[in-house]
């Protein structure tokens, strides 16, 4: 436990004032934070099969690359181009045709999980920059709905829960400690939201918002908890002690991001 907390107090340490300065430095740490995922990605599927190690140096390189070219986007909107997307499929498929089971054994399913996991982590890194090259409170919002719902289901379910949610992917998860998170989440970040961003805003649909981004988190967390007991690992890196990896921070936060895109509309 020691060991968590000081992991906790690190990570606030450095998260915090990178994100209220925005702009180079932060846009730095969620290049690092999606190379880091992507290494978390590739190296779950390894434990099956190796990738080629050119695969691999390309992987970090697209990431790279694709964060630097969004590094300073600051609408409202996220958009990647068909440039980059098809330079991607490219350099991922191709190297089928150079498989050789007795030299490198890199086929069309090794292809396709590293385009699906590049794409993913990609949209899903730099959405976050681009809420916050938008507006600080906005990415305070969604931060608050991942932390609040996820510590609070945390606590619901250890002093309450008794009804486990989905044994077979998580089965420490309860019912009671989903739904304490997810009514705490709710009232935390709308409370935020409509003291701090817009007051005039209608508080119902404020509260339907809010409540699906964190019942989404919540969703997000199963679907990385899913893809961490397919191949049958308990984190996804041992990067932050006690913690387990960025991924394992992140997974719920990666969800909102996505989901609040499709929302932003309405608030």
């Amino acid at each position: 436990m020691k060991k968590r907390i000081l992991s906790a107090v690190i990570m606030i340490l450095i998260f915090v004032p990178l994100l209220l300065i925005g702009g180079i430095p932060f846009a730095i740490l969620m290049t690092l934070l999606a190379v880091a995922s992507m290494h978390e990605l590739m190296t779950i599927r390894e434990k099956k099969k190796k990738f080629p190690p050119l695969v691999k140096v390309a992987s970090y390189l697209l990431v790279i690359f694709s964060s630097v070219l969004t590094y300073n986007q600051n609408i409202f909107s996220y958009t990647m181009s068909y440039q980059l997307i098809s330079f991607i499929v490219l350099i991922f498929l191709l190297p089928i045709l150079l498989n050789d089971k007795k030299k490198m054994n890199y086929d069309i399913n090794d292809a396709l999980y590293l385009v699906g996991s590049l794409l993913f982590i990609n949209i899903a890194f730099n959405l976050i920059l681009v809420v916050r090259n938008y507006s600080l409170d906005y990415l305070i919002y969604l931060l608050l709905i991942t932390v609040i719902t996820d510590t609070f289901a945390l606590i619901t379910g250890m002093y309450i829960g008794k009804t486990k949610l989905a044994p077979t992917i998580s089965p420490h998860k309860t019912v009671e400690g989903f739904v304490g998170g997810v009514l705490m989440g709710t009232f935390v970040a709308t409370t935020f939201y409509f003291t701090v961003i817009d007051p005039n805003i209608s508080l119902a649909i404020l509260i339907l918002t809010t409540f699906f981004l964190a019942v989404v988190g919540q969703l997000g967390d199963l679907v990385f908890s899913s893809i961490k007991r397919t191949y049958d690992v308990k984190d996804f890196s041992n990067l932050i002690p006690g913690h387990g990896g960025i991924l394992d921070r992140f997974d719920s936060l990666i969800f909102v991001i996505l989901a609040f895109i499709l929302v932003m509309g309405l608030i």
